[in-house]
């Protein structure tokens, strides 16, 4: 119970701090400064967004994977309902089973059996389970609405139109 209990305050945090990079993530902007005149520039000013982003997020909210459908991030969909199915089918799994021990160990503890502590540790087993594939389901539907916005913003983005004289090279060496 208590691994319940610590897990979804973690979620809860987790879900919070990401929340707050999003809204923080929206007042944030950058310019861009020519240092070579070949660099072309972008004129911000006239600039609309062609998707919007809480409009994703809503649509990935009533049905998941929608945002991704009105961002054209077709590939992703079945990506999404893939693991909200697979969760969802185990999350069925360990609720039955769940229930199941729940009603042998009300009868074992009726008579006496003594597989009854036996019992209670399985019936505890389905019901942590089923818990923790709730938190799955919860974190796999919040990752789709995250997903959702983020993708609505960059829908935009064209490296292309950018020409960079700076390029910068990264190089690890590892000597054996």
């Amino acid at each position: 119970m208590n691994y319940l209990r610590s897990s979804i305050k973690t979620t809860i945090r987790i879900s919070a701090f990401l929340l707050a990079l999003l809204f923080a993530a929206q007042n944030v902007s950058a310019q861009m400064q020519p240092i070579d005149s070949n660099i072309v520039k972008i004129d911000t000013s006239k600039f609309v967004m062609q998707k919007s982003a809480w409009g994703a997020v809503l649509r990935s909210a009533v049905i998941p994977g929608f945002g991704q459908f009105y961002n054209q991030s077709y590939w992703k969909i079945p990506i999404i309902w893939g693991f909200l199915g697979y969760f969802g089918y185990v999350w069925i799994s360990n609720n039955n089973s769940y229930k199941q021990y729940r009603d042998i160990y009300s009868k074992s503890i009726l008579a006496n059996d003594p597989n009854a502590p036996i019992n209670l540790r399985i019936r505890d087993f389905y019901k942590d389970q089923r818990d923790q594939f709730a938190v799955y389901i919860a974190l796999t539907y919040f990752l789709s609405l995250v997903d959702a916005y983020v993708d609505a913003q960059l829908f935009d983005f064209d490296v292309s139109k950018i020409n960079s004289v700076n390029v910068y090279n990264f190089s690890v060496k590892i000597k054996f």
